[in-house]
């Protein structure tokens, strides 16, 4: 029976106390340590040995740790390594991820944290086997680890698209996957920013962990704090119980925060801070929770501009976007539009329990002259209506394009028209709600009745908005 593979890890401190701490912390795990003073001493281990991970302090007696990682970088040496910079240097850290580290750590270093830290950079490591016998990570760790640019991963198969933007966009994804560096989504609406950041996470070591999104956008102000890092019973009124955060949620995992450029600059302040110290304090809490997440953002916004403009942090900005992927819009990868149109359609139909239809030279031109401002989400809109009301046969669409409309109307009526009509509506439909909902303390029942519908409609409303309520499912129908 083989004997399980034993991590090996170097540690490069310049401080005896603190060198002989991660040392015997380490040991206690069941790892292998070696111990460097300075750069010309890790240099000698470097040459001599390979290594599961490296632990580097960032600032050494005869240089940077960053010059060590950028060595490593070059050649393309398949340790993780993990950097320790002084407290409050946080543009150090972002600086290392930038480099390649695999993730940072502040000091004084909390040594629970530390452990995490570690074993989740050992856990990329496809010789590792935990001290339980169990591989370290699964098959999508390992494929990812293998994986060359352009090549597609199980995790990358709902993807769709073989032009070369998105080649390049699912390379990236499996470069990034491998560190804890946030990555920040841009794109327009209906690109598939989500469907990008559920891939990071899956092609991550972090893929057995949870994937929380989270909609920036639909959440009232005045509910942030309490969603974000959870809150104690009787925290506020209603809260009759303890609850997570969106934090807490995804301990181990991935925390996906959607539409970050409409999140209010006080809670851009709390989020910086629950980001670089990784704690979190629930409201109506006198202590602080650690917390192991990794941090996925997204927008359609410009956030440089808003940064200039003053609407956003400029600190912020520069933590969540230590790695960006831009999602291409559907109109710059036309070339894609038949697969895309297969498995949308294929998807649709086997939902509904319809036959998939053919698919005409007619139907492909009509899409091809098609815009879609609207992007992957309109193609989708469009086919499920085109399956909902055809009748069998070839797939026969309703025009998509909107030009019937007398030219001597649209000067006498003129209307400024949104990027996505949809995601418009639903953003002016989410308001209302939100407003009148605050306005009647959150019974749905009144809520309904001043806006004219039915307790069943407003309910259906609430829940395909993501409308977020104190206590959630607490919310009243009646106040007796």
């Amino acid at each position: 029976m083989s004997t399980p593979h034993q991590a090996h890890i170097l540690v490069i401190d310049d401080e005896p106390d603190l060198r002989t701490l991660y040392e015997l912390t380490l040991l206690r795990e069941g790892y292998r340590v070696e111990a460097a003073a300075d750069l010309a001493q890790a240099r000698l281990q470097l040459q001599e040995k390979r290594f599961d991970a490296v632990i580097t302090d960032m600032r050494l007696p005869d240089g940077l740790g960053l010059e060590l990682l950028r060595e490593m970088v070059t050649q393309q040496r398949p340790e993780r390594c993990v950097v320790i910079t002084a407290h409050g240097s946080a543009d150090n850290a972002v600086e290392a991820l930038k480099a390649g580290a695999f993730d940072y750590l502040t000091k004084p270093v909390d040594l629970k944290q530390f452990r995490n830290v570690v074993a989740s950079a050992i856990q990329g490591s496809a010789s590792v086997t935990g001290l339980a016998g169990k591989p370290a990570g699964d098959a999508r760790v390992a494929a990812t680890r293998s994986a060359r640019p352009g090549e597609l991963v199980p995790a990358l198969q709902r993807i769709v698209g073989e032009s070369a933007v998105m080649q390049s966009v699912k390379s990236r994804i499996v470069k990034v996957a491998g560190s804890m560096a946030p990555v920040l989504i841009h794109g327009e609406s209906g690109t598939g920013k989500e469907l990008v950041a559920r891939a990071v996470h899956d092609c991550s070591h972090r893929a057995a962990g949870p994937f929380v999104a989270v909609n920036c956008s639909a959440i009232p102000e005045n509910l942030l704090e309490a969603e974000f890092f959870g809150a104690r019973k009787g925290a506020y009124t209603g809260s009759g119980q303890d609850r997570l955060g969106y934090f807490q949620a995804a301990q181990g995992g991935t925390l996906f925060l959607d539409e970050i450029g409409d999140l209010p600059l006080a809670m851009q302040s709390k989020l910086l801070r629950a980001i670089q110290e990784r704690v979190v304090r629930p409201l109506g809490s006198t202590h602080e929770d650690t917390v192991d997440v990794r941090i996925v953002s997204a927008t359609h916004k410009a956030l440089g501009a808003e940064v200039s403009s003053g609407t956003f942090r400029q600190d912020l900005y520069y933590r969540l976007n230590v790695i960006e992927i831009k999602v291409p819009p559907l109109r710059e990868r036309r070339e894609d539009l038949p697969v895309l149109c297969r498995d949308l359609l294929d998807r649709i139909c086997e939902e509904s329990g319809f036959r998939v239809p053919d698919l005409s030279a007619e139907v492909f031109a009509t899409l091809q002259a098609h815009p879609f401002d609207g992007n992957v989400r309109e193609l989708e809109n469009l086919l499920h209506r085109a399956v909902a009301l055809g009748e069998g046969g070839a797939l026969q669409l309703e025009s998509p394009q909107m030009d019937s409309m007398p030219a001597s109307m649209e000067a006498a009526n003129p209307v400024a028209v949104p990027e996505n009509l949809q995601d418009f509506l639903d953003n002016q439909e989410r308001d209302i709600l939100s407003k009148v909902l605050q306005e009647t303390g959150f019974n749905r029942t009144a809520a309904a009745t001043k806006l004219g519908l039915s307790l069943r409609q407003i309910r259906y409303r609430i829940a395909r908005l993501n409308i977020l309520t104190p206590g959630g499912d607490a919310t009243t129908d009646e106040q007796q």
